[in-house]
């Protein structure tokens, strides 16, 4: 695990996606991971703006965010995301840091956590809960925009493409993290705790009213089916 930023490093990433008025995404690159990472942006009713998965950006884009609105939440969402959560911390100190209970201890070796999912003040725009069957190390984050609903995940589904190489060969037989949408070989191993408790949550997501994409931290959204997609990724749990 790559250790945690203590300056704002700006690793190569895409521009700022906005996927609706109150709903923004950013992909980027992990240094030699194929995999890549996704930021999240949610902007709450009260125009604050909650950063899932936080990922320095270049100056441009962070005035393009904070034009948009006031980073006042930081979501770690597992132990293993933290990569630049301490330099976001360091640039918004007003700024509430929040973790999935299960990961919180991993997350406190880097930087101070003020609360897990459930303390979160949620609105009718953006709400936290904690993901069943996975010893509450991630969460979802669902947010409900212009008649749409967007779910957020973290690890639990991963969203990418096989790539080739020896790198690509780790990542699609040992650790089973690219092909499509799927729970990978190292969440199973690692992750999760109890299948049928994760596989209910998974199919109580897809049935989300109006759900519109579903979020990876990971490469690619799930946009076409989404209900279905992510239906069938729980039915290879069974």
């Amino acid at each position: 695990m790559p250790k945690a930023h203590r300056e704002w490093k700006v690793l190569p990433h895409k521009p700022i996606e906005q996927l609706s008025e109150n709903l923004w995404r950013v992909e980027g690159e992990l240094g030699d991971m194929p995999l890549g990472r996704v930021m999240t942006l949610a902007r709450m009713e009260d125009g604050s703006v909650v950063v899932h998965n936080a990922m320095a950006l270049g100056d441009e884009q962070m005035k393009q965010l904070e034009a948009w609105g006031e980073p006042k939440h930081i979501l770690v969402p597992n132990g293993f995301h933290r990569l630049d959560a301490p330099v976001f911390k360091a640039r918004y100190p007003q700024a509430k840091v929040y973790a999935p209970a299960g990961s919180r201890a991993k997350v406190e070796e880097v930087l101070a956590v003020d609360g897990v999912y459930e303390d979160f003040a949620g609105d009718g725009r953006v709400s936290l809960t904690t993901l069943e069957g996975v010893g509450a190390s991630e969460g979802v984050m669902t947010v409900r925009d212009q008649g749409e609903s967007t779910v957020v995940l973290n690890d639990a589904v991963f969203n990418g493409p096989h790539v080739g190489g020896f790198k690509g060969f780790v990542l699609n037989h040992i650790t089973g993290s690219t092909g499509g949408p799927k729970v990978s070989r190292i969440f199973r191993l690692f992750l999760m705790k109890n299948r049928a408790d994760f596989k209910a949550h998974l199919e109580r997501l897809a049935a989300t009213p109006n759900l519109k994409r579903i979020i990876v931290s990971h490469r690619d959204t799930i946009s076409e089916a989404p209900e279905a997609t992510l239906r069938a990724v729980a039915a290879t749990l069974a």
